[in-house]
């Protein structure tokens, strides 16, 4: 059986209070940040070859099904306002279609043929990488995804909650932390889609520093979409450039369009009147 689908370690959980099925449910979470740190020796192969081919002018695809699709788009739909990125760098595909990140569709998952079809509408080639994302490991529209990308020459990986799956054996780099039994048996939404999201997190965010999107310990050129943006942005360059007010980083921001560049111009400025 796979750990993924295996009983639960609490019975009868409908009788516990809900302080006790909180607490239950925190006890279980506390073993995800384990599993992962067994897999960083992967995430790093993955993430050390993912650099050089993006720097080539690759881009990074996510396949899912379900939750795991869903955590891929979500990954890369916030890449672009948190770093500045380009739109369609890294791109997220759920199985079924947009139509399926709010509302399931039935037997998506199951259709081998249709993740490498949603692939090749991207014009993809060698120079990408593909990402199957199957708690289970199991899913065909992924597994049938990475297949075929890998017979064209791309660099494939995983992330799946079970030792031995379908999907490792397929794929280039196997990222696998495994969580244990979910707490509700079978809902894969719990610690296997957190322990997801965690990889995701660091891969992509220690992407973007490889790729100089991160100075310091700050996202310089993120986008500047609300006032909570500008307002993080302001500060950033009041810790950078000395001796200016608040009113004046804000318009030095807004007049360059980014930290980086309103840090960058302003110093060049400077240098060049001394």
């Amino acid at each position: 059986m796979k750990t993924t689908e295996a009983p639960s370690l609490y019975n009868d959980v409908e009788k516990m209070s809900v302080k006790e099925i909180l607490e239950n449910i925190n006890k279980e979470d506390a073993k995800i940040h384990l599993a992962v740190a067994t897999e960083i020796p992967k995430i790093e192969e993955f993430v050390l070859k993912l650099v050089k081919r993006v720097k080539k002018g690759g881009r990074l695809f996510y396949i899912g099904a379900g939750t795991s699709g869903r955590l891929g788009i979500l990954d890369a739909s916030e890449i672009p306002p948190t770093y500045g990125m380009p739109e369609g760098i890294i791109v997220g595909l759920i199985a079924g279609g947009d139509r399926a990140i709010r509302k399931a569709v039935e037997d998506a998952e199951d259709n081998f043929e249709m993740g490498w079809k949603d692939l090749l509408k991207f014009d993809i080639n060698e120079k990408d990488s593909v990402l199957g994302i199957a708690a289970s490991g199991g899913t065909p529209y992924v597994i049938g995804g990475v297949i075929e990308a890998r017979k064209h020459g791309l660099l494939t990986a995983c992330i799946t909650c079970n030792k031995n799956s379908e999907i490792a054996k397929v794929v280039d780099i196997s990222i696998e932390p495994i969580v244990g039994p979910e707490f509700i048996t079978g809902s894969t939404r719990m610690k296997a889609g957190t322990a997801q999201k965690l990889v995701l997190n660091m891969i992509t965010t220690s992407l973007m520093v490889k790729l100089g999107r991160v100075k310091g310990n700050k996202m310089v050129d993120m986008q500047l979409t609300n006032k909570k943006l500008v307002d993080r942005g302001t500060r950033m360059i009041l810790e950078e450039i000395q001796n200016i007010s608040y009113d004046e980083a804000k318009r030095l921001l807004l007049l360059n369009g980014s930290v980086r560049a309103a840090v960058d111009n302003y110093l060049e400025a400077i240098s060049q009147t001394v």
